[in-house]
């Protein structure tokens, strides 16, 4: 599971079904087990994702290795277009934010 810290301000993009919208959008089908929302496309085989309130967001992943590159790179840009959408942090500000909280 990955914590995603969420921009300031950002919040009301996904709040309430907000979240479940942005993830039809980008994964295609989305299901609901309690708080959290579950989808699959791609290499994903499982996508899970919640949020705290106005500051964090978790995501849980599995992924499958058994694919293409091109369904493989595919992926990686839905995820990341996902996190970009979901945090208002692009990939670039995600990555220095992480390696700001690791030190």
């Amino acid at each position: 599971m990955n914590e995603y810290d969420i921009k300031r301000g950002h919040f009301e993009k996904i709040e309430g079904n907000k979240l479940e919208i942005l993830m039809k959008d980008i994964f295609g089908t989305v299901k609901k087990n309690g708080e959290k929302l579950v989808s699959s496309s791609g290499a994903l085989d499982n996508i899970t994702a919640w949020s705290d309130g106005k500051k964090t967001l978790y995501v849980d992943t599995r992924m499958n290795t058994n694919v293409d590159d091109k369904t493989a790179s595919d992926t990686i840009r839905m995820f990341n277009l996902f996190l970009e959408r979901a945090t208002g942090f692009t990939a670039k500000e995600r990555r220095k934010r992480a390696s700001k909280d690791s030190k």
